[in-house]
Parts: structure tokens; sequence; C-alpha cells
């Protein structure tokens, strides 16, 4: 295989002449062995970058800083990047040291190696699409990397709020379907007071979709970006009007109302919108894990549990037990939520790790992000599609379980008062009678039609006061 000899301040390597990638990304492939993961496994990352880049360039020719021609050339070179067709030469760690310095060279030598070779050049003939001095031209890896970070979260978040909102109205679907399912509401695992399935899964649905405003929220915060802070903020080696011009055009092309935040040096250190979010992700995973705790609760049996929904069968659930369907989907779910929460907390201690005008840990924030609400998105999709959309409903055994049930008994405590109401509890817990028999037929403290007047399916669900 041929290969091409390039430099930096260190000394000297043999790159392959196949690879658009420079002698930074190599240092940076022999140096980082973290995750195995790389940067083409974000490509809507890449595709970022190759924003940023872009808009740069279109800045800097405006302003006189780069030649025309060049220019032009790596705007076009960034459209190839933006297009996903050099992701494969995207192969920095996304855990890595140096504040993602490593990502934006990745991003530098490949946007100028194509550049080059459209220039009817060879790959590593910087002298005439250089790196650093052209394709980074007025940046530091210190605002380019944070701002690409920043679209592609984005770009991520819209996807993913689909998804959550999809969820939202398969919840929202099924609460229509048992409207006028009746059974027994629970606290503490115990016994309370009939309500509606349906209400149950309305619930659900309205519970997550209040999340769909905070990742509204996030991502405003999100979208204030520190492009034309350079290295600190102070915005050196960046021409006047830069900052302002670069941000525009970087509206222009990916078509995000982005903006530029109004103190550089703070922006360059901050990243508490970062925390932001990820507390709003792990708040929609607790959410979802607590509906998929309940979702195993209500279909857990079939015969010796609660059995009042039935989830769809995916898979045999033992290798030993004939017959056993384990309730897998909510179970992945869960474990999808523990990691997201995780990731959190992963997220806080990085961003409290900053040092003065730089917080050098955001590539583990970038990565515990996107992993995140990848993760989440396929999470909510998957319940969606593999169990919600399935579900069914055992209306005749929840019917009876409310009848049967001692915690009826509340809705006599406006005619009976508390203490007659406690009274028939305690003997129908000790007897095994139903409430009806010992307050209707034996102690005939109401009639048969007062009985029929509190206990309509109506009136149960949505419990109007009966006097006496």
């Amino acid at each position: 295989m041929s290969k091409r000899i390039e430099h930096d301040f260190l000394g000297e390597k043999e790159i392959p002449q196949d690879v658009y990638y420079g002698i930074q990304t190599l240092r940076a492939l022999e140096n980082f062995h973290i995750t195995g993961i790389p940067l083409k496994v974000e490509p809507i990352f890449v595709k970022s970058l190759g924003y940023v880049k872009k808009a740069a360039a279109m800045a800097n020719r405006d302003l006189g800083v780069l030649d025309k021609n060049i220019a032009e050339y790596i705007i076009k070179a960034s459209d190839r990047v933006i297009s996903g067709e050099f992701d494969n030469q995207f192969l920095s760690d996304l855990i890595q040291g140096g504040a993602g310095t490593s990502v934006n060279m990745n991003a530098n030598e490949v946007i100028a190696n194509v550049a080059l070779e459209m220039m009817g050049k060879q790959k590593g003939e910087y002298e005439f699409c250089h790196p650093n001095n052209h394709v980074n031209c007025s940046q530091s890896t210190n605002d380019a990397y944070p701002t690409a970070f920043r679209i592609a979260l984005i770009l991520k978040l819209t996807a993913y709020k689909e998804e959550l909102g999809k969820l939202a109205d398969a919840f929202d679907t099924k609460g229509k379907e048992f409207q006028n399912v009746l059974k027994m509401g629970r606290t503490q695992l115990q016994d309370a007071v009939p309500m509606s399935l349906g209400d149950e899964f309305h619930a659900f649905a309205i519970n997550l979709k209040e999340e769909l405003s905070r990742v509204d929220s996030s991502k405003r915060l999100i979208a204030e970006i520190n492009m034309g802070a350079t290295a600190i903020g102070t915005r050196v080696n960046a021409p006047e009007g830069y900052a302002e011009l670069v941000t525009q055009y970087l509206c222009e092309v990916t078509g995000l109302d982005l903006k530029l935040a109004e103190n550089l040096i703070e922006a360059t250190n901050d990243t508490g919108a970062y925390v932001q979010l990820s507390g709003v992700l792990k708040r929609t995973a607790v959410k979802v894990s607590k509906i998929c705790n309940d979702l195993r609760l209500l279909s857990s049996g079939p015969r010796a549990g609660l059995n009042e929904i039935n989830l769809p069968p995916m898979q045999p659930g033992s290798s030993i037990m004939p017959g056993k369907v384990n309730p897998v989907i909510p179970e992945v779910v869960n474990q999808t939520a523990y990691y997201v929460i995780g990731a959190d907390l992963t997220v806080t201690m990085a961003a409290e790790a900053g040092q003065l005008q730089l917080n050098v840990m955001e590539p583990v924030i970038s990565f515990s992000l996107f992993t995140a609400i990848t993760y989440m998105g396929n999470a909510c999709r998957t319940l969606r599609e593999k169990c919600i959309l399935g579900i069914t409903a055992n209306a005749e055994h929840t019917k009876q379980m409310v009848m049967n049930s001692i915690g009826i008994v509340t809705q006599l405590n406006p005619i009976l008062g508390y203490e007659k109401s406690a009274s028939i509890a305690r003997e129908a817990l000790e007897t095994g009678k139903s409430v009806h028999d010992i307050a209707v037929k034996e102690k005939k403290l109401i009639t048969q039609e007062k009985w029929d007047e509190i206990f309509t399916f109506d009136n149960m669900i949505r419990p109007q006061f009966i006097n006496r």
C-alpha cells in the first residue's frame, strides 16, 4: 500500500495514501483506545462538523481572510462531508483527551484532502489547502467542536422528540380503547378505589407529553453557540465581525435558529445547557421506567398475578419452564432508563470538572448525551411498536376484582360514615364476604336501590358526591 509522509511539530508519520485523514487523526487513533466507538457512528456529528467548516469558509471568504478560490473548494468539500460521503474517514474515538481537538482535526484533515483532490492535487499537499491555516481559519477547537456538538444535539433531539411523541400518542390511543374497562386503582400496592383502565393509560400519555415541552426548552438553550470565540472567548485570530457572520451562515446552511452567545468568554467555559438537557433526559427515563414497572405489574400472572392486561408475547420466557412468557420489552426499556440515569451523573461530573476558561471534558459529555438520546429514542420506539400497540385488557376479570374488593367501601363513607364503613371493611376482610352482602343484605345499612345508584360504572370512574 502506498503511503505519504505528513508532519506536525512532534515529528513525521507515514499515512496510507488512500485515506483522507492526516497525521493528527492518526495520533488520535494510536492514543485513544477507550470506547471502540468511532466518530462515524454518530453521522449527525460528522454532518454538523461539515456545517461548521462550510460556514467558517463562507465567512472567512467574505471578510477577505481566506483566498476565495481555496474557500470555494473548502465549501464544496464540506458539502460532500455533510452528504455523508466521507463518514468512514471519521475514526477518532468519541471519548478522548484534548477537549475534542482530535475530532476537530479529523474534520480539518478530511476536508483539506478532499478539497486538494478536487483541485487536482495530491492528498497531503497542504501548501495548497492546509487543515489548520485554511480549513480551521478563524477557529479553535474550543468554538468549532462545541458548536458542531450543539448542532448535532438539536438534530438528534428532533428525531428523539418525534419518537417520544409517538409513544405518548400510543398510550392515548389505548386510553380511548380501554375507557370503559373498570378496574381497581391501587396505592402502596393495596386496593384503593375504582377507576377506568383508560384513565390509567391516558395518565401515562399526559405524563410523557409533559416531557415534549421540556425537550423544546432544552433545545433553545443548546441553540446558543460560541462560534467565533476561538480559544477562550476573546476572538483571538478572528477578524472583526466574523462571529456574527459565521453564525448567520450557520443558520442558513443548517436551517436552525442558532444564536450567538452574548458573552463568548462565559459561553466557552459554561456547560450548563448540557446539564439541563441531561436532566431532562433523566427525568423522561425515570417516567418511562416507572410506566414499564406498572405494565409489568398489571400484566403479572397470568393466573397468580394481577392479570389486568396482556402484553403481546414476544419470545419464550424460560429455558426450563414451558409456556412462560416474560415482559421482555418493558424489561429492556427499564434497563435503558438505568443507563440514561447513569449517563446524567457522568454529564454532571464532567460539567463540574471544568477549569478556568475551558471545560476539557466535553468529549465524554458528547458521548453521554449522544448515547442517551439514541438509546431513549430506540427505547420509545421499541416500547410502542413491540408492546403498547398490542396490549389487550381482561375486562371481565378487572370488573370482578373491583366488585369483590374491599376498597369500594370508600364510596360508602359519605352515607354511612367512616366508622361503619371501616367495620364493614374489617368484617369483609375477616370473613371473605363481599362489601355488598354485608352492607345491603346482612346489616341492611343501605338499600339495593341506593347501592345501585352509588356503584354505577360512571360514578365509580367519575365519582359524584352522593349523600344520604
